[in-house]
């Protein structure tokens, strides 16, 4: 049965291999050593045969020069797989980007039959071949033996896995959760004879996610029968969006939107990383105790905080609109957008004096900075506007003096020429009155 089973998955494998060989000659030319296509615009006319993940890029664009290797290597890793990887060169194939609606570089979007997906988590070979993973097989995957749960706990950190006969208002909602969810994690379903192998529970169906050797339950999956099911659906997919982290995840400029979203106050330690990605003795120390305090108490702190931290100092100054020493921790109210400072130096900060200054935020006592306002956004802009000046002079004052230097110049003619020559003709005229007097 299971030959069976697998043979037309196999044959319609080899089938996609050999009908794509052709868009080798048609759209897309093939890279040397990295294995990564260099497509064309003639991809827009396959695209929709087979998987692929494709960088949508600009040559002069620095951040797409960063991402090239790192694509690289992902191309590597998904060798053996049937999802191609490419690239695609905006500025010589301006028709394809239209096509894609590219408004930034780089633009990567995993593009599988009809649905486009654009991927907006971290930069990193791990999490690229992860999302492309996730992306390539069905919203849930059927686990069928003892063993492959032992697999998944060995490859990934986190999963979501749901328990009992695939039918009824539980099973319905966690299925599309897990398409509303796929690019964030992985979701499997089981039976309960394998599962309780693996977890201890009394009732079915079960929903249970598996993170960082632990594993925690859906609370109302037993009596979901009894419940509206619009709050089946509210709760389950709350339950999937704010277990989908790990519990002190590091956090950068593509994964704090959606940190966000869990509609928790976000904690956060902010270190300073150097090039190597090494962190002070006394800062690590200092990120140490607030991981602490979050993996000693989850019960008390989990449905009200996501912790985590920060390597970039500039993600926190351009959250609190100044420069902050490091180390230092700041907390994210991110339904209202407000954030809250310690008034103690953090340096002298202990565990305990963490749960006051938690407690002051969760009774609402302490005092709420920044906010969404108008005036808080116009503030943001102008602070966000100088940090990109003060980083392109450092970066290129020569550069930054002509982009700047020139419009002012001419800026300053224009005036000179309005201003002062209605003075030249104001003399000329007052002359001509005083000749004639």
């Amino acid at each position: 049965m299971k030959t069976k089973k697998m043979f037309p998955s196999l044959f319609i494998n080899a089938l996609i291999a050999l009908c794509t060989i052709p868009y080798l000659f048609v759209g897309v030319e093939a890279g040397t050593n990295s294995k990564v296509f260099e497509l064309t615009d003639r991809f827009i006319d396959v695209r929709h045969e087979g998987q692929w993940l494709v960088m949508f890029y600009a040559p002069w664009c620095g951040y797409c020069k960063r991402t090239e290797p790192i694509f690289a290597l992902v191309a590597q890793a998904l060798h053996a797989t049937n999802i191609r990887v490419g690239r695609l060169d905006c500025t010589k194939y301006p028709a394809a980007a239209k096509e894609f609606k590219i408004r930034s570089y780089p633009t990567i979007i995993f593009v599988k039959g009809n649905m486009e997906y654009t991927y907006s988590g971290d930069r990193s070979k791990d999490e690229l071949v992860d999302y492309a993973l996730r992306m390539s097989g069905p919203p849930v995957q059927l686990v069928t033996r003892t063993e492959s749960v032992d697999m998944l706990k060995g490859s990934h950190t986190i999963f979501f896995m749901f328990v009992g006969p695939q039918e009824g208002v539980v099973w319905d909602t966690f299925y599309v959760a897990a398409e509303n969810y796929q690019e964030h994690g992985f979701f499997y379903a089981t039976s309960a004879d394998v599962a309780a192998q693996h977890f201890e529970f009394e009732h079915l169906p079960a929903v249970i996610v598996y993170k960082e050797e632990q594993h925690h339950f859906y609370p109302h999956a037993h009596k979901a029968h009894e419940m509206d099911p619009e709050l089946v659906n509210e709760t389950i997919h709350q339950f999937v969006n704010v277990e989908r982290f790990v519990a002190f995840p590091k956090i950068t400029r593509f994964n704090i939107n959606q940190l966000l979203k869990t509609k928790k106050y976000l904690v956060v330690a902010v270190v300073e990383e150097d090039k190597l990605s090494q962190i002070a003795t006394h800062e690590l120390e200092f990120r140490d105790m607030v991981e602490t305090v979050i993996r000693k108490h989850r019960d008390r702190y989990h449905d009200k905080f996501q912790f985590g931290w920060i390597g970039d100092p500039s993600i926190a100054h351009s959250i609190i609109m100044d420069e902050m020493p490091t180390p230092h921790i700041i907390v994210i109210n991110s339904t209202t957008q407000e954030h809250y400072l310690p008034d103690d130096d953090p340096m002298q900060m202990t565990p305990q004096a963490l749960h006051i200054f938690l407690e002051s935020i969760h009774n609402e006592s302490a005092i709420a900075l920044g906010g969404d306002t108008y005036f808080v956004r116009l503030n943001r802009a102008l602070f966000e506007g100088k940090k990109a000046l003060i980083e392109m002079w450092r970066g290129n004052p020569v550069l930054t003096s002509v982009i700047f230097g020139l419009p002012l110049g001419f800026l300053s003619l224009i005036l000179y020429s309005i201003f002062c020559g209605d003075c030249l003709v104001t003399e000329e005229e007052e002359e001509d009155h005083e000749k004639k007097e």
